[in-house]
């Protein structure tokens, strides 16, 4: 049976203006000075003295010195063996000498190999030093603002917001840290990141598209055709699972949203049972796109486990039964590779210092120390106290920002609820998934950090820009003036927040008592 319109088809009964509730709030290439601006200054706070701490190179070109910070003594180094041999062979940290490389030994890695691949392309361009393998990290820091600034602008209709959004990014503590370390998390939250504001263009775009459809074909269910917005945050999903399988929550709520967002459009053009004309029309590109396309993202990514012979469990189907023999046995070595991983993350309970609960990430209760040389004397990495200095990495997120997380997750579901606003709902629930995903886990003891976490930091943002614009309101409104000067005031506590926690984010040489002032609590030490 053809779909029919919930509205009269003739003109002079249509719901007035639909059409153009469907366009787009924003549309064209404006708002690039202030994107500029914000990016520019998101990429001087983080390539601004991003190779310290930093390491030293020996006469043999090995690297040297207490320059590695956290898990970049494996992350680091697992890229160097991608640029050598494709794959990750097993290393050795001895007499002061980082990544002693082993070119016969196969090593064990719990992580896909996208983000070390981008590591690795720091170093094949800087070296192999602390410049070159954060080199990556900074720059996709620097593209997530910029990103965030776009998206914002987009779901806004606001270059003003857009940019608001943006800068809390830029001048947030653990996006900062997370862009100056040779880690895999600020990879992640750029494909993550990417892929929403991908499907949000689709959006957009299928919207526009039913709006300039003919009654005729509204009724036939509004064909939507080509759609390279969609087939983008395929690619860029799967790009995030094969950086950290993590990315799975995030993934799995845009793809709920990208379902409403179109069904929603249907509903809004006057098409009866928008739902079972999504589903009829969608399932099968839906699948392609969104299963098929990520899945050969994320095993082309292994290519050099592929290609080699000598990648952990690379050849481990080699003689053994199966009652699967048409499957080939590399794909079985590398399923087995999969449920070893999946074994060690499940079982992943050591204790660790730093160690967090997920609820507390709101609360930035136990930041992670990536790096903190003790006894520092005067003369020592400029050290000019009697009394000795400080210089330390700290994983913390701006507590101006981060303790506005549960007010904001309170004033998003009243949005969302009362006014029935997409925009809310859909920055409140990826921000809640990349905290309350990780919950399940402590049931098993799970060892977590406050840095995984990160993936809610531009949707913390984009959601603050989002109450900012509800404050300020529409021109000529009668809270224009008070709202314009709270957003102002608040905007400037984030400013001076950071600055104040600037130089124990960076390794910034402090005397002692300066440095333990900015240590709030004692278990940020």
């Amino acid at each position: 049976m053809t779909a029919t319109l919930d509205r009269p088809a003739a003109p002079e009964l249509e719901t007035p203006g639909w059409r153009d509730r469907l366009q787009p709030l924003v549309t064209g290439a404006g708002g690039w000075p202030v994107t500029l601006a914000i990016t520019v200054l998101a990429g001087l706070l983080r390539f601004l003295r991003v190779d310290q701490p930093a390491t030293t190179l020996n006469t043999k070109g090995a690297a040297v010195g207490p320059g590695q910070m956290f898990d970049e003594l494996y992350y680091a180094c697992d890229a160097h063996s991608l640029m050598l041999y494709g794959v990750e062979h097993a290393s050795t940290t001895t007499d002061g000498h980082f990544c002693q490389l082993q070119s016969a030994a196969p090593a064990f890695v719990v992580h896909p190999p996208v983000g070390k691949w981008l590591i690795a392309g720091g170093e094949q361009l800087f070296g192999f030093n602390s410049f070159g393998w954060r080199f990556s990290a900074a720059l996709f820091g620097t593209l997530t603002v910029l990103l965030v600034v776009r998206i914002g602008r987009r779901m806004t209709g606001s270059t003003l917001l857009g940019g608001l959004a943006g800068l809390f990014l830029a001048l947030d503590g653990l996006h900062f840290v997370q862009s100056r370390i040779a880690t895999l998390d600020v990879f992640l939250v750029f494909f993550v990141t990417a892929a929403f504001g991908a499907l949000v263009l689709d959006r957009d775009w299928i919207r526009a598209r039913l709006a300039a459809s003919s009654d005729e074909e509204l009724a036939r269910g509004g064909r939507l055709g080509w759609r390279p917005w969609r087939l983008a945050a395929g690619v860029l999903m799967g790009l995030a699972l094969a950086t950290k399988w993590s990315a799975l929550w995030p993934v799995a709520v845009l793809l709920v949203l990208t379902l409403f967002w179109e069904a929603g459009a249907r509903r809004a053009a006057g098409i009866r049972a928008p739902w079972r004309t999504t589903l009829r029309q969608t399932t099968a590109p839906f699948v392609g796109v969104f299963l098929v396309l990520p899945v050969a993202v994320y095993v082309g990514s292994w290519t050099g486990w592929f290609v080699t012979n000598d990648g952990w469990d690379r050849h481990w189907a080699d003689g053994r039964h199966t009652d699967f023999p048409m499957i080939p046995g590399v794909v079985r070595s590398l399923w087995h590779y999969h449920a070893e991983i999946l074994h060690f993350h499940d079982g992943l309970d050591a204790k660790h210092p730093y160690q967090s609960h997920p609820l507390s990430w709101p609360f930035l209760q136990r930041p992670v120390s990536y790096y903190y040389p003790p006894g520092i004397k005067v003369g020592v990495y400029g050290c000019q106290s009697s009394t000795g200095c400080s210089r330390e990495v700290l994983a913390i997120g701006t507590p101006a920002l981060w303790w506005a997380m549960v007010p904001l997750a309170i004033a998003l579901v009243f949005r969302w609820v009362a006014k029935r606003d997409w925009a809310s709902a859909s920055l409140l629930l990826l921000m809640a998934v990349s905290i309350l995903a990780w919950v399940p886990s402590d049931q098993k003891n799970r060892t977590m950090f406050l840095f995984y976490a990160l993936p809610s930091a531009p949707f913390l943002c984009l959601g603050l820009a989002l109450v900012a614009g509800w404050l300020i309101g529409p021109p000529g409104s009668t809270r224009r003036l008070w709202g314009s000067a709270a957003v102002g005031v608040y905007t400037s506590l984030v400013v001076i927040n950071f600055w104040w926690l600037y130089p124990v984010l960076a390794a910034v040489t402090l005397p002692y008592q300066e440095w333990h002032q900015r240590m709030w609590f004692s278990s940020w030490i």
